[in-house]
């Protein structure tokens, strides 16, 4: 099962106000093999329904999202990173709380030919750490991997309805760069996906 599906249409709700009331209790990192079970939850919790009539699925979603994850993770591509924001505050330390990755993509993604560009998915905080600035260090981290693999440009989709994340993208500097509408419509709840892009200047800082 692969969560590409997933990853391109939703982000977690988030507000503008998280860019704003950043914490230093957060730490950002890589993520290691003995993190995927914490990340795979995170992701999990945040994209999928634990209650209603999809309960019985989310145990499998969660095993699709872990399995994948492992994978890339393993794989040997020089352009992919997964994220992971600790927070050094909690009991025990080194908590997980979020999670961010990157990776580079085709304009042709059946293919793997054309022009290739980085590209955030399955940005997910935990509920409890939510509004308290873990997705915007994680945004903030993701630029400088980018920058070190030689990009200018981030990419990233988020639903047109998910007003809350769309906010933060902005103050984060990223624009409109395509308005879709394609088969997926369907499953949610007819909210268009926008494609979101920002072009990174040298030294820039949010």
């Amino acid at each position: 099962m692969t969560p590409w599906f997933f990853q391109q249409s939703h982000q977690p709700p988030v507000t503008a106000a998280s860019a704003e009331q950043a914490s230093c209790r957060f730490q950002i990192r890589t993520a290691t093999p003995a993190d995927l079970t914490s990340v795979a939850q995170i992701i999990a919790e945040s994209f999928h329904c634990q209650n209603g009539i999809w309960a019985w699925a989310f145990p499998l979603l969660r095993l699709g999202i872990y399995e994948d994850l492992r994978h890339r993770l393993v794989s040997s591509t020089s352009h992919h990173v997964c994220l992971v924001a600790v927070d050094t505050a909690a009991n025990p330390p080194n908590n997980l709380v979020g999670t961010l990755e990157v990776g580079v993509r085709f304009s042709d993604s059946w293919t793997e030919v054309g022009k290739s560009f980085p590209y955030l998915s399955n940005l997910a905080v935990s509920s409890k750490c939510r509004r308290q600035g873990a997705a915007s260090q994680l945004l903030q981290a993701s630029e400088k991997f980018v920058k070190e693999w030689g990009f200018e440009d981030l990419y990233l989709h988020v639903l047109e309805n998910n007003h809350q994340a769309r906010q933060l993208y902005l103050k984060f500097g990223y624009r409109v760069h395509k308005v879709e509408s394609h088969w997926n419509i369907l499953f949610f709840r007819n909210s268009r996906q926008i494609l979101l892009h920002k072009h990174l200047m040298p030294n820039s800082t949010i």
